[in-house]
């Protein structure tokens, strides 16, 4: 298993330096300018080769690349003489709309995307996994189509009608909600949740059908299975043939699909974010991208890899305990 870890360790690491690479690559290499939009439109030349040998694109593209990577693990120190500006560790750059480092507006941005993630997911695994094993155990029958009819449905709304659909319904006509405004859930635990349960909704909604669809597909097949029919042969309880042999062995694909929504939506709802007001990264990427915020954007993309990556290494991990037989 250490053996096991260390590899896929190996391979995580890999992975963010090449997704590093190739953002580095779109966004400081290809036609983009940092330092013209840094300086903006009435910018002298002076100031413009100013401003390059402030931000080091005077240097090989190598070092470039260098100088950012390193920055992040050990910190680096931009511009010289009265221009120079310290970036402590870890070094994302500085935003160009207020100079505030990338990393601390992500950190401060973090909690909120994290609140509407983790709650999102409790949701869409509880209400996907009930109606996909329910659907599956009463394959072909009336609940089992009724099951997936709505599954269907709900997959098929886009996230910014379901959220428009319950900020006009239950806020704005039924008045049951007020609209949301984040509250951190040290100061104030039961107005957090009530101010994030309708966009946990919106998001829930929308990924409880796919799990729902994809865990029915798992539980049948699961209990097609050889030793399936051995378990209820042996006069095992109904509930314990399901969960502890069919749930289990249909779990493994839900779980990858698990990591990689979990690990996206930790860096960001863009849309739900947006349209419930959420000050979340989603939101910071957003106006990012509408001012041409580059090291922001790098920055949030960076992050959303990281996000990524180590959910589907946890997630890889936590095959290997559940099949020995992954680690060969």
């Amino acid at each position: 298993m250490i053996l096991y870890t260390l590899r896929r360790l190996a391979g995580v690491i890999g992975v963010l330096i090449a997704v590093a690479a190739v953002t580095f690559l779109i966004f400081y290499v290809l036609p983009s300018d940092p330092a013209a939009a840094a300086c903006g439109k009435s910018c002298s030349a002076a100031r413009l080769a100013a401003i390059r040998a402030h931000m080091g694109l005077d240097e090989p593209v190598w070092r470039q690349f260098w100088d950012f990577l390193s920055g992040i693990f050990t910190g680096r120190t931009l511009g010289s003489g009265q221009y120079t500006l310290r970036c402590d560790f870890p070094c994302l750059g500085y935003s160009y709309e207020n100079s505030e480092a990338v990393w601390d507006l992500l950190m401060n941005r973090l909690p909120v995307s994290a609140s509407l993630a983790l709650g999102a997911a409790v949701l869409w695994l509880a209400l996907g996994l009930s109606a996909g094993v329910a659907a599956a155990l009463r394959k072909n029958t009336l609940t089992d189509r009724v099951l997936m009819v709505g599954a269907v449905g709900a997959a098929s709304l886009p996230v910014y009608f379901t959220s428009m659909m319950l900020i006009y319904g239950l806020i704005r006509v039924a008045g049951l909600f007020p609209y949301p405004n984040y509250v951190p859930f040290g100061d104030d635990p039961a107005r957090w949740a009530s101010n994030l349960l309708l966009p946990w909704l919106a998001l829930a909604l929308l990924y409880a059908a796919m799990y729902a669809r994809q865990s029915r597909s798992s539980m049948i097949e699961a209990m097609a299975e050889p030793y399936m029919r051995t378990a209820r042969a042996k006069g095992l309880p109904r509930r314990t043939v399901v969960i502890k042999h069919g749930l289990r062995s249909g779990m493994t694909p839900i779980l990858t699909l698990f990591g990689m929504d979990l690990g996206g939506l930790l860096a960001g709802a863009v849309i739900t974010e947006s349209l419930f007001g959420l000050p979340g990264i989603g939101q910071l990427f957003y106006g990012a991208l509408s001012s041409g915020d580059q090291p922001v954007i790098l920055g949030v993309t960076l992050l959303a890899a990281a996000f990524i990556v180590v959910a589907n290494l946890a997630v890889d991990l936590l095959y290997a305990v559940v099949d020995p037989r992954v680690r060969l």
